[in-house]
């Protein structure tokens, strides 16, 4: 039946998890080796420590009005970032470079003898060492310092505050300076204006003869009275011009480069400009980011760069456009100014030439010191209003809190480096485990081996460093994967005659004759009378596994140089003789020693149940083949996830290629996380061992020698 797909993503996930299992070691080693690696560059990284100077920023007054209360500080993200941008700039550091001998202390840092320049101290400042936070909502500025002294970082913190302040407070003393003295020109010239005026008037009763006339007189005439409120409108429009004037000629004294840093909600009412700025900081801000983790030459930051650039053309021609503004207020103010007057002079001419002719010019002379005194006694009193403010200025910058040397370093973190190397670490870890299990040909399961061999698995050995061949003294479940692949063996032979069987390998090192020695005593265990023949004449193994004598063996028996009575090692256990492989050389089994084997076979099969027969490897050796020639099962050995399928596959081919069908395969050296299906095997030889107990035959003694032990070896045994 068909899976559903819910079922798909199971399975999909538990592969996963399965060859997380398979791969833990791996994925251990990863990890520590990126985790000590990160803790070994942590400890040789230079320490930084950090000092942090808080400071409260309010925003400035404003430019000084004449007639006009000042208005409230209020939180403006805005000014902040004008304030980073302040405190950033050369105005700031220069002073606090030059003050603190930065460029001689920092020269070691970046390793150059001597002095660092004043702008390479300062890139470096902005650059490595200085941050600028301000929490959200709040108009406190924390000023940060990196260095490699804890001292240091707190001189270099609280000189910038207090550089910073006193910056702030000679702006705000500027302002107000600039307006005061503005205000005593104007009324050192409204002074000059009354006197010249109060000599008129006296001239006038003089020259008229009108001693005695009281200069507060007022007339009812409706041309006297008109003449009054022109006169009152123009003095009006004269304190409004010399107010417009006074801003238009502030605002133009300032350099185009410094107005940004005056653009607020209160000094300049434009909402184009607020909007303009609020883009610019933005893009700004997006700049300084990119700049952290981008090249110059990146086209994203590129791209940044320029559109900053066109917001602030925009924002200076706005700027400009603010400048033509004000400069249009105070010429349209002064043409109206210009104009009441000549309408006044005009309405004074008619006044004139009146009936009252002969009075009316001693009375407007009269008039108009009276205004000239009015606007002198309003001037005095403004000056005096702000002459107080300036003598007690308010505070727009506050020290909260001042940079300490710290007592540990902020950077290198070692929190922060090691959970992150341990997160990259079990992530590599993983990476690694699946791209060697995606680059890995071998068989993946016994279902898989099966599959693709078409024969069945006989056998499934698990991993163990070491194996008892004193099998009465051996823990049974260390054996009974032996017994169990005996009895498939039985299974699948296809009589129950005295059979010849030969274990193969595809490949070197994949344990062939370790199994098959264990094998051997198995059988002779369970009362079979065996033979083990040691045919790899190349490499032989047995007689090590045994701890006998090397020869004589079959080499000297295939060159009649002993006989065959004298080549058998009888008793190697009980049920178990031997025949090393013998001291004849590197002999090669040709056609012409099979044939002899033949003969060999055929004498022995009387007095043996079983004869096995250790061969060498089938890739790249002849000897297998001819061997496999002439027994009458033959059984492939494959070590687990040790050679690819191909070269086994290929072992396989050429064992058929004689027309020797493999009676089956055994899956040796299966690590307890080699899978499910394989754990299926190891469990289950564990679980039934302990349980049933384990007694020797009946009828079966231990063997006189003490229990002898085989070491597996890494590669997972010998030849």
């Amino acid at each position: 039946m068909a899976s559903t797909p819910a079922s798909s993503d199971q399975g999909t996930l538990a592969d996963f998890f399965r060859l997380l299992r398979q791969r833990l070691v791996l994925i251990v080693f990863v990890a520590v080796v990126v985790f000590a690696t990160t803790a070994v560059v942590t400890a040789f990284l230079p320490k930084w420590y950090l000092a942090t100077a808080k400071v409260r920023v309010e925003k400035p007054e404003g430019e000084v009005k004449l007639f006009q209360a000042q208005g409230n500080n209020y939180y403006d993200p805005a000014f902040l970032q004008d304030q980073f941008r302040i405190m950033q700039s050369a105005k700031i550091l220069q002073p606090v470079i030059a003050n603190l001998k930065l460029g001689e202390r920092l020269a070691g840092d970046l390793g150059v003898t001597g002095t660092l320049p004043p702008d390479l101290t300062q890139d470096y400042l902005t650059g490595k060492m200085l941050r600028l936070e301000s929490p959200r909502g709040s108009s406190f500025i924390e000023i940060s310092v990196f260095a490699r002294e804890p001292a240091l970082a707190a001189e270099i913190a609280n000189e910038v505050a207090r550089v910073y302040s006193s910056d702030r407070i000679a702006f705000a003393t500027s302002e107000q300076s600039e307006g005061v003295a503005k205000l005593q020109q104007e009324l050192a010239a409204q002074e000059a204006a009354v006197s010249r005026q109060r000599d008129e008037v006296e001239k006038l009763r003089k020259d008229l003869n009108i001693a005695g006339v009281d200069l507060n007189a007022r007339y009812s005439d409706m041309e006297i009275e008109t003449l009054r409120q022109m006169q009152n409108s123009l003095i009006a429009l004269s304190v409004d011009a010399i107010g417009r004037k006074t801003r238009w000629e502030r605002f133009k004294s300032i350099p185009p480069d410094e107005r940004v840093g005056l653009v607020n909600s209160e000094v300049i009412q434009d909402a184009n400009i607020q909007s303009l700025l609020q883009a610019y900081l933005v893009a700004d801000q997006k700049v300084t980011q990119l700049k952290s983790r981008l090249g110059e030459a990146h086209p994203e930051l590129v791209a940044a760069v320029d559109n900053r650039a066109k917001i602030r053309e925009q924002l200076d021609a706005q700027l400009h456009g603010y400048e033509s503004a004000l400069e249009m207020a105070y010429k349209e103010a002064d043409a109206r100014v210009a104009e009441l007057k000549s309408q006044l002079a005009q309405a004074k001419v008619d006044q004139i030439l009146s009936a009252r002719d002969r009075v009316r010019p001693f009375e407007e002379a009269a008039q108009k010191l009276d205004d000239e005194t009015r606007l002198f006694t309003t001037l005095k009193l403004t000056l005096r209003q702000r002459e107080i403010d300036f003598q007690s200025p308010k505070r727009s910058i506050e020290l909260l809190d001042p940079a300490v040397p710290a007592r540990q370093a902020a950077r290198p973190s070692w929190i922060i480096n090691l959970v992150l190397a341990f997160c990259f670490g079990g992530a590599l870890g993983i990476g690694a485990a699946v791209l060697v299990e995606y680059c890995d040909t071998s068989f993946r399961n016994v279902a898989d081996l099966e599959k693709r061999l078409g024969r069945p698995v006989l056998g499934v050995i698990p991993f163990a460093s070491s194996l008892p061949l004193a099998l009465d003294a051996a823990d049974p479940a260390a054996t009974e994967p032996y017994r169990v692949l005996h009895t498939n063996i039985n299974l699948a032979a296809k009589s129950a005659a005295a059979r010849t069987l030969v274990l193969l390998s595809a490949g070197p090192g994949e344990g062939k004759s370790t199994t098959l020695h264990i094998l051997a005593r198995v059988m002779a265990a369970a009362g079979e009378r065996v033979l083990l023949v040691d045919s790899d004449l190349r490499r032989p193994t047995q007689h090590r596994l045994a701890g006998t004598a090397k020869s004589p063996g079959l080499s000297d028996w295939l060159l009649a140089q002993a006989p065959l009575d004298a080549v058998i090692q009888r008793g190697l256990a009980p049920g178990l003789d031997f025949i090393p492989a013998g001291g004849g050389g590197h002999l090669s089994l040709g056609l012409l020693q099979a044939e002899r084997l033949k003969g060999l076979i055929t004498e022995l099969q009387p007095r043996y149940d079983r004869i096995l027969f250790d061969a060498p490897p089938v890739i790249g050796v002849s000897d297998t083949t001819a061997l496999a020639s002439v027994v009458e099962d033959v059984v492939l050995l494959v070590q687990h996830r040790r050679n690819p399928a191909d070269m086994v596959l290929r072992a396989q081919q050429i064992v058929e290629a004689i027309r020797k069908p493999l009676l089956g395969v055994v899956l040796n050296q299966v690590p307890p996380r080699g899978g499910d299906d394989y754990g299926y095997y190891t469990r289950n030889y564990d679980y039934y061992s302990h349980r049933g107990g384990h007694e020797p035959p009946a009828g079966r003694t231990a063997p006189d020698r003490g229990p002898e032990r085989i070491a597996f070896p890494p590669s997972g045994g010998t030849a």
